[in-house]
């Protein structure tokens, strides 16, 4: 799969990048937290805070509305598609979970959030992550010859 960045598309990644910034400084600014999605998922899951459920809840179900809305908005757009089975995805899911509790964070926390308050434990967890997601790319698809 070729990924090919034409204006349109830089425009679309620009402005749903503001959105995503502008919706993590709210939320930071007007109630205190930062919107790690994996801790606010794990927060609500795994320690069911009572007096933090509502805003959770709201706060994911407005993930996966927006994706809905963007879809009905915008059929033309390329839909996702799984690169996997649900074997791989649980797999995936459990890995993902496991690391963001390990690491105090997932991408939207430290990746967004962390690095604009310039935390250096963000920082240097963004690296790692990105690091990893390079190797992990260039393992698969130069050294195992998955993929194009």
């Amino acid at each position: 799969m070729d990924i090919v960045m034409d204006f349109d598309s830089w425009i679309r990644a620009g402005v749903g990048g503001a959105m995503i910034g502008t919706a993590a400084a709210l939320l930071f600014a007007l109630n205190g937290r930062i919107a790690g999605v994996s801790g606010v998922l794990g927060t609500l899951v795994l320690d069911r805070p009572t007096g933090e459920a509502p805003w959770r809840a709201l706060f994911l179900a407005g993930l996966v509305l927006g994706a809905l809305l963007m879809s009905l908005l915008r059929p033309d757009l390329p839909a996702a598609t799984l690169q996997t089975g649900w074997a791989g995805m649980i797999m995936g899911g459990l890995a993902v979970g496991f690391g963001t509790r390990m690491g105090s964070g997932c991408t939207s926390g430290h990746g967004v959030c962390g690095m604009a308050r310039l935390s250096r434990r963000s920082i240097l967890a963004t690296l790692t992550f990105m690091a990893a997601g390079f190797a992990t790319v260039f393992v698969m698809r130069h050294l195992l010859g998955g993929g194009s």
